[in-house]
């Protein structure tokens, strides 16, 4: 099994609600993938709930391969989904590892 790990720092210029409306799009169209991309086995998408921290969103996914995360990451859908954070995202951290 591959855990999939993705943090993402959006612009401290954003508006508040601009911030929160984008992680609510993003959130939702991630946790829509499962029923698109049959090579995911969990999905979730954790909201910061403390702005005093560094990273506003956290997903975490599991995967049977890293072949898996790597078709995942060139889905269409996904792909998509990724762009509804495109003007709103300062950075991204990725961590992929086998148990």
């Amino acid at each position: 099994m591959v855990k999939h790990i993705v943090l993402f720092k959006l612009k401290d210029e954003v508006s508040a609600d601009e911030k929160l409306a984008a992680m609510n799009n993003f959130k939702a169209a991630i946790e829509a993938l499962p029923a698109k991309i049959p090579v995911i086995r969990k999905i979730e998408v954790g909201l910061n709930m403390n702005p005093g921290e560094t990273w506003n969103i956290a997903l975490y996914s599991e995967f049977d391969t890293l072949d898996d995360v790597k078709s995942y990451a060139v889905h269409p859908d996904h792909v998509a989904a990724g762009r509804l954070l495109a003007t709103v995202k300062e950075s991204r951290a990725c961590v992929d590892y086998e148990l």
